[in-house]
């Protein structure tokens, strides 16, 4: 199935792209879409531990079950001030 995927700050960085169509099996998790995307961007994985993920728009744990058509977030940490 495709998911959509957006990235933002630093993944934005890795990837350079701020969206992606992601094809991920039936059934996958936001933890299992991101296990993808390091396998193809290693970068990530430093962020990995840090990252907050989004799913349409709502935090996600890294479980969370994606549909097809969703939209997947990497939100890394930030900071400012």
């Amino acid at each position: 199935m495709k998911i959509k995927v957006l990235f933002f700050a630093s993944c934005r960085d890795i990837v350079n792209s701020r969206e992606m169509e992601l094809e991920v099996p039936e059934g996958s998790t936001a933890g299992k879409a991101l296990d993808i995307l390091c396998e193809t961007y290693p970068r990530l994985s430093d962020l990995r531990g840090r990252m907050a993920l989004s799913v349409n728009e709502e935090y996600a744990a890294p479980d969370s079950v994606l549909g097809p058509g969703d939209t997947l977030a990497l939100i890394p940490p930030v900071s400012g001030g």
